[in-house]
C-alpha cells in the first residue's frame, strides 16, 4: 500500500475470518491497540523502546478480524493519545486529504487520515476527550465515540480510564452500522427520538460553521421532528471544561506518572506541557473534579432521557491550519473541549457526521444520545435520505 498521507506507523497484513460481515473491507489500527507480534508504540519512541511486542491482539482488534476485516497496518497517534490536533513531534502530522493545509485532528490522527484518503475502509480509534469526534469533523468522515464501558478496551493503552472509549471511522453511514453490529451493538429501543439543540454548545461555534451545518440539521428535523432548545451547563461550559481538564489530568498522571518519571519521553510541544500540568494536580482538586464529574453526568443523562438526542456542531469550526502557532492551537483546543467534554464527562455516545465545509475545511454535526444508544444513533443517520 502506498501511504500517501503519512497515516501509518507500519504496514503489514493480518487476514480476517472468511465470510464475516466485514469481509472484503480493510482496517487500520490506532497504535495504542495491541496487535500480536508488533510493538504498541503509542506515538512516542521511548514508549516503543521500553515495551516489547504484544503477545496477543486487543479484543477490539479481534472483533474486527473475526468479522472478516483485513488489517493493513497501525496508524499514527498523538503521543500517548494526549492531544487533539494530530501533530506528532517525532513522526510528523498525517495529511488531512480533505484540506491538506489543515491538521487532521487527534489523537486518532492516522486512522482518520487513512479513512479520509481512501486507504482503508475502517479506521479503529479511541476517544477520551474527543480523539475520534474531532478528527472525524476535521477530515470529513463519520466517527463514533461509543458509550463508556460498552466495548472492551483490554489490550489498549489507557489514558484516563474513566473517560477512555473505543471508536471508529468510515466514509459512509452503512459501514458505520455494519461495524457497530460486528461489535455487538444493538438498537436500544430509542424509538422515536426527540431532538434538542444545546444552545450553549452552539454559541461556541462561529457563524460560518453554524451556516454550514444547518442543512444537515434540517434533514434531521425533517426526519425526526423539530429540535427544541436546551441548555447544558448553568454554570457555563468553561466550568465543565475545567472539570474535565482536572479529572482527566489527574487520571493521566496516576496511570503514566511512574513511567514518565522513570524515562525520558522527549514529549513534543503541548504534550510536554500537559504532562507537567497533570503532575501538578493536587489530590484535593482531583477529588473535587471527580465529584463534579458525577454531578455533570447526572445532569447530562437527565437531558437525554425520554429519549432525547442532542444535536450540535462537533467542533467550533474547521481544523486549524498546519502552520498555526502553538498558542492558536491551544486556544482552539480549549474552545473545542467545551463542545466535546459534555459527552465525555457523562460517558455518553456521540456520533459525528460530515455536515459541510468552511473555507475548504470540513465541519461535522454530532448526535449525542442516552447510554447504550450507539446503534440507534448509527441507524438514525443511515436512515436519512
Amino acid at each position: 500500500m502506498d501511504d500517501t498521507v503519512n497515516a501509518f506507523v507500519s504496514t503489514f497484513e493480518v487476514e480476517g475470518a472468511p465470510g464475516g460481515p466485514l469481509a472484503g473491507l480493510t482496517t487500520a489500527i490506532k497504535d495504542i491497540y495491541d496487535v500480536a507480534g508488533h510493538v504498541t508504540g503509542c506515538g512516542n519512541p521511548e514508549w516503543a523502546r521500553t515495551h516489547g511486542a504484544a503477545s496477543s491482539n486487543a479484543p477490539a482488534v479481534d472483533v474486527l478480524l473475526g468479522a472478516g476485516a483485513r488489517i493493513v497496518g497501525k496508524t499514527h497517534t498523538d503521543e500517548l493519545a494526549y492531544s487533539l490536533m494530530g501533530a506528532n513531534a517525532h513522526y510528523g502530522t498525517p495529511v488531512n486529504s480533505a484540506d491538506p493545509t489543515r491538521v487532521p485532528g487527534g489523537s486518532s490522527s492516522g486512522s482518520a487520515a487513512a479513512v479520509a484518503a481512501g486507504l482503508v475502509d475502517v479506521g479503529l480509534g479511541s476517544d477520551t476527550g474527543g480523539s475520534v469526534r474531532l478528527p472525524a469533523s476535521f477530515c470529513g468522515v463519520y466517527g463514533l465515540r461509543t458509550t463508556f464501558g460498552a466495548l472492551d478496551l483490554g489490550g489498549a493503552m489507557a489514558l484516563a480510564p474513566s473517560f477512555d472509549t473505543v471508536g471508529w471511522f468510515a466514509r459512509d453511514p452503512g459501514t458505520m452500522v455494519t461495524v457497530g453490529a460486528a461489535f455487538g451493538l444493538a438498537p436500544g429501543g430509542l424509538g422515536a427520538p426527540r431532538l434538542a439543540l444545546p444552545v450553549d454548545a452552539w454559541t461556541r461555534c462561529d457563524g460560518a460553521t453554524i451556516a454550514a451545518v444547518t442543512p444537515r440539521l434540517a434533514a434531521l428535523e425533517a426526519a425526526y421532528g423539530p429540535a427544541v432548545p436546551v441548555k447544558l451547563a448553568d454554570e457555563g461550559l468553561d466550568a465543565w471544561r475545567e472539570v474535565f481538564r482536572v479529572a482527566q489530568a489527574g487520571e493521566v498522571w496516576r496511570v503514566h506518572g511512574d513511567w514518565v518519571s522513570a524515562n525520558t519521553p522527549g514529549f513534543g510541544p503541548g504534550v510536554a506541557d500537559r504532562f507537567a500540568m497533570a503532575e501538578g494536580i493536587e489530590a484535593g482538586a482531583f477529588a473535587e473534579a471527580l465529584a463534579a464529574k458525577g454531578e455533570i453526568a447526572e445532569r447530562m443523562r437527565g437531558l437525554v432521557s425520554g429519549p432525547t438526542v442532542l444535536v450540535m456542531p462537533t467542533s467550533p469550526g474547521p481544523a486549524p491550519k498546519r502552520d498555526a502557532d502553538a498558542a492558536s492551537l491551544d486556544g482552539y483546543r480549549m474552545r473545542a473541549l467545551e463542545i466535546l467534554c459534555p459527552a465525555g464527562l457523562a460517558g455518553l455516545p456521540q456520533y459525528s457526521i460530515p455536515a459541510g465545509q468552511v473555507d475548504g475545511g470540513p465541519v461535522g454535526l454530532s448526535l449525542v444520545g442516552p447510554v447504550g444508544s450507539d446503534a440507534d444513533l448509527l441507524g438514525m443517520v443511515a436512515a436519512l435520505p
